[in-house]
């Protein structure tokens, strides 16, 4: 971690101040700058710095219609639990902004329970953004649970685990899973598996009060094949068999069906499984995504969703 200097130290208290007047206090800029003495372009600059370094939160509290409309929707046509659309920027339609302050929420909204909860986390780029937007909060009544791993077969790691991250924002107990994303063959994936620590680790996952999984694509941005978990050979492999999506590695078609591949047969994640008691939530948007929502959406392996307008609209379009 880079050292601040006591003039950047300051420079982020005033900031935070400017942001906390504005964002939670209600002031105008106009307000801030006659309260902190300082000039109201000061002021604006200091309320943008306190998004800019992630000093203050900025979430939606409004229902919009549309995004209402179309949650139930989805809702209703694909048998969902549970939904959540967040408005889109009609100028990046396919962006996720927004989705990390949705998911965000969701979490801490299990967080907030006094009664000890299981949250089991996927990885990815979206879920590391919620966990980056999460409030700080104590809650040591909680354990938090990696359904997958994170080492490529060269042991190298990826850098969107999430776990620890989120234990650190929430002070609760966590489990990482010490896997790779893919062990070389189906023998050294049971060896993995038999190990006392992973099976304790595979039960707590599989029996968690509530679970989030990120959705990734098989297409050219596929993060299996980007992260270094596939080849170019085996990502062709698996868009000729139909493959579209993944969730924590487990590789589905356009209609939810999981594949007999290579992938499938080793990937050491926990499977999903719904349960009519317990939560599983995939959060992701955007166009390369489509149709790999689509699939999770189909399968019976999620029971929520949280996406955005765009991609919402473009689920409900297709027959």
């Amino acid at each position: 971690m880079v050292k601040l200097s006591n003039t950047e130290i300051r420079k982020l208290d005033d900031a935070a101040r400017a942001g906390w007047l504005y964002y939670v206090g209600g002031n105008t800029q106009d307000e801030i700058a006659k309260k902190l003495n300082i000039s109201r372009q000061s002021a604006q600059r200091m309320v943008a710095l306190s998004v800019s370094q992630g000093l203050i939160k900025v979430r939606l509290d409004h229902p919009i219609a549309k995004c209402m409309d179309l949650a139930e929707k989805l809702k209703s046509r694909f048998g969902l639990d549970s939904c959540e659309v967040v408005p889109s920027d009609p100028s990046e339609p396919s962006s996720t902004l927004g989705l990390a302050q949705a998911g965000a929420a969701e979490i801490e909204r299990h967080l907030k329970s006094e009664q000890p909860k299981v949250l089991a986390m996927g990885t990815g780029r979206v879920l590391r953004s919620c966990v980056d937007e999460l409030r700080t909060v104590d809650c040591p009544q909680h354990k938090i649970v990696a359904m997958l791993g994170n080492m490529a077969l060269d042991g190298s790691a990826s850098p969107y685990d999430v776990v620890v991250r989120m234990a650190e924002h929430t002070n609760a107990r966590h489990y990482p899973m010490p896997l790779p994303v893919l062990p070389r063959s189906i023998e050294e994936k049971e060896q993995l598996h038999a190990q006392q620590n992973i099976t304790g680790n595979l039960k707590l996952a599989k029996d968690a009060d509530v679970t989030f999984v990120g959705i990734g694509s098989l297409g050219e941005k596929s993060p299996l094949h980007i992260d270094g978990f596939i080849d170019a050979k085996e990502l062709k492999e698996l868009q000729d068999l139909g493959a579209v999506g993944e969730m924590i590695s487990w590789v589905f078609d356009k209609n939810g069906k999981l594949l007999d591949c290579k992938v499938n047969q080793r990937v050491a994640s926990t499977p999903l499984k719904t349960n009519a008691n317990k939560q599983i939530y995939a959060i992701a948007a955007g166009e390369e995504k489509v149709l790999a929502i689509l699939g999770a959406v189909r399968s019976n392996m999620i029971s929520g969703l949280i996406t955005n307008e765009y991609t919402a609209e473009r689920l409900l379009s297709i027959d």
